[in-house]
C-alpha cells in the first residue's frame, strides 16, 4: 500500500464527508492505493455515525472510535500503529490542510529520502491572538531543539512508516514529534510550504491555554531528550555543584571563628551569621538534587499503561 492518511478528530461530523471525497479524488488521480484511517477521539456529536457511512461506501476508509476523549496524541499513536502505508501522512479534520498536499509530500519521502516531512502554513488564516504566540512558540522551539522548522505543531506531515512504527506519542507531545523522530534517530527532517484555509466548519478545539501547555511540554521533551536516559548527568552535577558552595561557605565561616578565637578576637556565634543559613540551605538542597538524580536513574520513564486506550470499536479492520 503507497500511503496510509492518519486524521484525527473531534466533533468534525460536517467536514467529514468532504475531507474523504477530497482525499478519495487526489488519491485515484494519483493511482496512489490508499486507507485513510479516521480517529474519533471520543466525539459527542455524529462523527462516528458519519465514519460508519462513509466506510459502508468505502472499503478504503477505517475508523476507530475512543470511548472517551483522549487528546490529539492519543489519536495519532493509535493511528501510527494501525497505519499499513509506505508513507503516512497526518492532516487535522476541519479542511484547513489541503489533501493536493499530499503527492508532493509523497514525493518527498519515497524520491528525496526524508523520513519526517513537516508542513509549514506560511500564510495562516488564524486570527492575531494565534499566529503571533505561535511565531513566538516556534522561534522558542527551533532554539531549544536544533531542528529548522518554521511550524512544529501542523497537523499536516508525512513520515516513513518505519518512523511511526518506532517512535511514541503521548500526552500531548504530538506538537513536538520531529523531536521525538530525531531522538530515535530519524534526523533527515524536512519542510515543505503547504496552503491553509479558512475553518469552514464548527470552531476550534484548541484554546489559548494551549501555547502555555506547548512551553511546558517543550522544556518537558528537551529535558528528556537531552538527559531523560542519565538524569543524575544534570541533577547529580546541580546537587553536587550546591552542596559544595554550601559546605565551603559553613567551612569559610567555622575556620573564621576558629581564627577569632586563637587570636583572642572576640567572635559572635556562627548561627548567628545569615551566612551560615545560606550555607545550610545550598547543602540541603544540593542533597535533594542529588538524591533526585538518583531516584531518576531507578525509576524508568516508561509505563506499562501509558498508551493503554480503551477503543469501543473498530471499522474494516
Amino acid at each position: 500500500m503507497d500511503i496510509s492518511v492518519v486524521v484525527p478528530l473531534f466533533n468534525e461530523e460536517e467536514s467529514l464527508p468532504e475531507l474523504v471525497e477530497w482525499i478519495d479524488r487526489i488519491m485515484k488521480s494519483n493511482n496512489f492505493s490508499y486507507e485513510v484511517l479516521l480517529i474519533d477521539d471520543g466525539s459527542s456529536d455524529k462523527s462516528w455515525q458519519v465514519i460508519t457511512q462513509i466506510s459502508s461506501k468505502n472499503n478504503a476508509v477505517k475508523g476507530i472510535k475512543f470511548r472517551r476523549n483522549y487528546g490529539k496524541s492519543a489519536a495519532l499513536h493509535i493511528g501510527f500503529g494501525a497505519a499499513k502505508g509506505n508513507v503516512v501522512i497526518t492532516m487535522d479534520a476541519d479542511l484547513q490542510d489541503s489533501p493536493d498536499e499530499i503527492p508532493e509530500l509523497y514525493r518527498m519521502i519515497q524520491s528525496e529520502g526524508f523520513d519526517l516531512v513537516s508542513g509549514w502554513k506560511k500564510k495562516r488564516y488564524d486570527p492575531i491572538t494565534k499566529t503571533i504566540p505561535s511565531k513566538l512558540y516556534n522561534r522558542t522551539a527551533r532554539a531549544l531543539t536544533g531542528i529548522k522548522l518554521h511550524d512544529f505543531n501542523c497537523g499536516l506531515k508525512a513520515y516513513k512508516n518505519e518512523v511511526v512504527k518506532n517512535i511514541e506519542v503521548y500526552g500531548e507531545m504530538h506538537r513536538y514529534i520531529p523531536v521525538i523522530a530525531k531522538k530515535a534517530g530519524y534526523s533527515k527532517i524536512g519542510e515543505k510550504v503547504v496552503h491553509h484555509q479558512e475553518r469552514k466548519y464548527g470552531v476550534t478545539k484548541f484554546g489559548l491555554d494551549r501555547f502555555v501547555k506547548g512551553y511546558l511540554d517543550l522544556l518537558t521533551i528537551t529535558f528528556v531528550t537531552k538527559f531523560g536516559q542519565r538524569p543524575m548527568h544534570i541533577f547529580g552535577t546541580l546537587g553536587s555543584l550546591m552542596f559544595l558552595l554550601g559546605f565551603l561557605s559553613a567551612a569559610w565561616l567555622g575556620a573564621k571563628k576558629i581564627y577569632f578565637i586563637s587570636n583572642g578576637i572576640p567572635a559572635d556565634l556562627v548561627t548567628k551569621s545569615p551566612y551560615f543559613f545560606l550555607a545550610l540551605t545550598a547543602m540541603i538542597i544540593g542533597t535533594q538534587l542529588f538524591i533526585a538524580g538518583f531516584l531518576g536513574e531507578l525509576i524508568s520513564r516508561t509505563s506499562s499503561n501509558r498508551n493503554d486506550y480503551q477503543i469501543s470499536e473498530k471499522l474494516n479492520f
